[in-house]
């Protein structure tokens, strides 16, 4: 029995490693999901009270109708925050009168990618 073997020239390796190479090292589209940049109150900081500005800002733009920001009471209870709907495509605002107290605000945005994500940012509202 006689096996017929092939070899592969040298050039037709080269063009196959470039090939490949081309595959593994394209460029991918990247995902647009939103990263919290910056807020206020910032994680862990101390605010003072009572009337606490609540400001946002993501890396990319948001779909303010379909995001939702929870805050998460002393008491454990939770309180839904009205966004405002006018406010920079990048941004969740809003505003909420707090006693002193330690607090957790769970943001939840969808992004234009069609992603949702979700974090906390803790933090303390101070006395007058």
């Amino acid at each position: 029995m006689h096996l017929m073997t092939r070899s592969i020239s040298a050039g037709s390796k080269a063009l196959l490693a470039v090939l490949f190479l081309g595959l593994v090292a394209a460029p991918v589209p990247a995902a647009a999901h939103a990263i919290l940049m910056d807020s206020v109150p910032a994680v862990n900081a101390t605010a003072k009270g009572p009337d606490i500005a609540i400001d946002l800002r993501y890396n990319s733009r948001i779909d303010h109708k379909r995001s939702r920001l929870t805050l998460t009471l002393p008491d454990q209870s939770q309180e839904v925050l009205p966004i405002d709907l006018n406010g920079p495509d990048d941004r969740l605002d809003t505003k909420a009168s707090l006693p002193p107290g330690v607090y957790t605000l769970r943001w939840q945005v969808l992004a234009i990618d069609g992603h949702i994500t979700r974090g906390d940012v803790p933090f303390t509202v101070g006395g007058n």
